[in-house]
């Protein structure tokens, strides 16, 4: 009796379960559609003369600096430890720059993220070592090096754009 009972809820768990994913991928689709002003970039060019089509990389969404009056609060970096709320902190410090900069873990495509700057309001960059290398990187050249939020994004192409 125990077995049929502990099996019933284990079939009512998967089900439920499979239907949270199912309800997820569907507003995750849904949110996709939602955002024209997101800037879509769609390649790069090579710095080779010759190069074909081949070698052309997508850049993910960014927006631009006129779509960035009304950006969304990012979580409070005390909510993480280490590296993690040292790139939350370079969120609240910093919003319109990474709300000007791509990212890529490619969150555009899976989560509909606008920008580097969308990781942040919710907990998807505390689990995405890009996200956080990224934005801390952009702090970086920001603060340090002086560079402009355009200046800061080819930096940020370049640098990503090469990776495998």
């Amino acid at each position: 009796m125990k077995n049929r009972i502990l099996l019933i809820l284990i079939v009512v768990l998967a089900i439920g379960a499979g239907w949270l994913l199912f309800m997820r991928k569907r507003e995750n689709s849904s949110r996709r559609t939602e955002h024209p002003s997101v800037v879509f970039e769609p390649s790069v060019s090579s710095s080779e003369p010759h190069s074909d089509s081949s070698s052309r990389v997508r850049v993910p969404a960014y927006q631009s600096a006129s779509q960035i009056d009304k950006l969304e609060p990012t979580l409070p970096p005390a909510q993480f430890v280490g590296k993690t709320r040292a790139a939350y902190q370079a969120a609240k410090e910093i919003p319109q720059t990474l709300a000007q900069l791509p990212c890529y873990c490619e969150c555009d495509q899976a989560f509909g993220h606008k920008s580097l700057q969308s990781c942040f309001v919710d907990d998807h960059a505390s689990q995405c070592a890009v996200c956080v290398d990224e934005a801390l990187l952009a702090y970086k050249l920001q603060k340090e090096d002086k560079l402009p939020p355009e200046q800061v994004r080819e930096v940020i192409i370049e640098k990503y754009s090469a990776q495998p």
